[in-house]
């Protein structure tokens, strides 16, 4: 199982990236974002199962949107109006049945 994620960069705030998570070796059953800025915890951003059902957290409610191409088996996080705090490493997970995997983190940084 492999998890590529890939998008990121600099952005000034109230602009937009759309980051991409291409996963090779199944299908899952659960696919997401997580974050983490420097010198802080892990965060849940949004998370989208097979069945179409979509989460977000509330902090980024309204202003990213979660996707996912099953075909291509890849997930996609549109970001827009980002805002400094969004600054942190973007990582993809997967879930199928009991078992989780990562992706390496991508970079988003967002400029006041």
């Amino acid at each position: 199982v492999q998890l590529q994620a890939s998008g990121g960069g600099l952005v000034q705030a109230g602009g937009s990236l759309r980051l991409s998570c291409a996963a090779s070796g199944s299908i899952f059953s659960i696919m997401g974002w997580y974050r983490q800025a420097p010198e802080k915890q892990r965060e849940w951003v949004a998370e989208v199962t097979t069945d179409g059902s979509i989460n977000y957290a509330d902090s980024v409610k309204g202003r990213f949107t979660i996707s996912r191409d099953i075909p291509k088996n890849t997930l996609y996080l549109q970001m827009n109006m980002l805002k400094p705090e969004d600054t942190a490493a973007y990582y993809c997970y997967a879930q199928k049945y009991s078992s989780g995997y990562w992706g390496q983190g991508t970079q988003v940084t967002v400029s006041s």
